[in-house]
């Protein structure tokens, strides 16, 4: 189901709040697997998610445009560059929510969408606004606060925000839909992590079907943990506005951040004290910005009909 009349529906509100719910729990359940490398995790990831996604696919009767992008030398080299950016994007957040950097996980997502204004300015002519401009200078601020205080920069966020913004970059231009487009990517995918969990096991350094059960259904649950948002999210896109996506996405950060302070007890330091509002405020003003341009862009067809 498509957007044609660009308005939001219930729906697509459902499932987009839900993805981001989902996302924000996230931490909660990827601490559980704090003791297993994170590579390990993204591996279980890539192979748990390749069943759900293909099925949902097949569900939908979608699996005719899988195979021709299969087929498609173009399509599969941009999906294998989708699918390294976004296994890099999951390596560092799987490693930042088991090592007690949750609060640069928050801090990562939080930039990402004014990392977004700056890809487009830079690489898509695109022209960012004045709010938007002192937006971008608030969050690069942000950033120097942060790397004074600590001694150097905060290269988990910047990892998180530039994996993720350079992946949705990417994304745009591949030319599948965003169900076919995850299934390529996992597929794409699913050849390195099964060689790299048989090397795992052949060392005696994996963590499936071996030791403790637990860790068993934790790892086969990251196919769902990693599917099932992904999904709702990319149905939820088709059913909303661009700007009540866009201020959703704030939902995810927030509870990460939640979540680091008041249930990993993560040190909330002065630095930070000062970066998060002012990354805060950054957003705030990418937000008024966003709105305005798009009732900019309602009211225009209007004025143009009155003539």
């Amino acid at each position: 189901m498509e957007n044609p009349e660009n308005r939001d529906t219930p729906a697509g509100l459902a499932y987009a709040v839900s993805a981001y719910v989902l996302w924000g729990f996230l931490p909660l359940y990827m601490k559980l697997l704090h003791h297993i490398p994170a590579a390990e995790v993204v591996a279980h990831r890539v192979l748990w998610s390749v069943p759900i996604a293909g099925a949902v696919l097949v569900a939908l009767g979608r699996t005719a445009d899988l195979r021709a992008a299969l087929t498609s030398p173009r399509t599969l080299a941009m999906g294998v560059l989708t699918a390294g950016l976004i296994s890099i994007n999951w390596g560092i957040y799987v490693w930042s929510i088991g090592a007690g950097h949750a609060l640069d996980a928050a801090l990562g997502y939080y930039i990402n969408p004014l990392f977004s204004v700056a890809l487009g300015a830079l690489l898509l002519g695109e022209r960012p606004s004045p709010l938007q401009m002192v937006a971008i200078a608030l969050a690069v601020s942000a950033v120097v606060v942060l790397t004074v205080a600590a001694g150097s920069l905060p290269w988990v966020a910047i990892g998180l925000f530039v994996s993720w913004g350079f992946y949705a970059l990417c994304k745009k231009q591949l030319p599948v839909g965003p169900n076919q487009g995850f299934l390529l990517e996992v597929l794409i995918l699913l050849g390195p992590a099964l060689a790299y969990m048989a090397w795992l096991s052949a060392q005696g350094q994996g963590h499936f079907l071996v030791g403790v059960a637990r860790d068993n259904w934790l790892l086969f649950g990251c196919g769902a943990v990693t599917a099932i948002p992904l999904m709702l999210y990319a149905n939820g896109a088709k059913r909303l506005r661009l700007t009540t996506i866009a201020i959703l996405q704030y939902i995810a950060p927030t509870m990460i951040f939640l979540c680091a302070v008041f249930v990993f007890d993560e040190p909330f330091g002065q630095a930070r004290m000062i970066a998060f509002p002012m990354i805060w405020a950054a957003l705030i003003l990418y937000s008024f910005t966003m709105l305005r341009q798009m009732r900019a862009r309602q009211r225009a067809p209007q004025v143009s009909d009155s003539r």
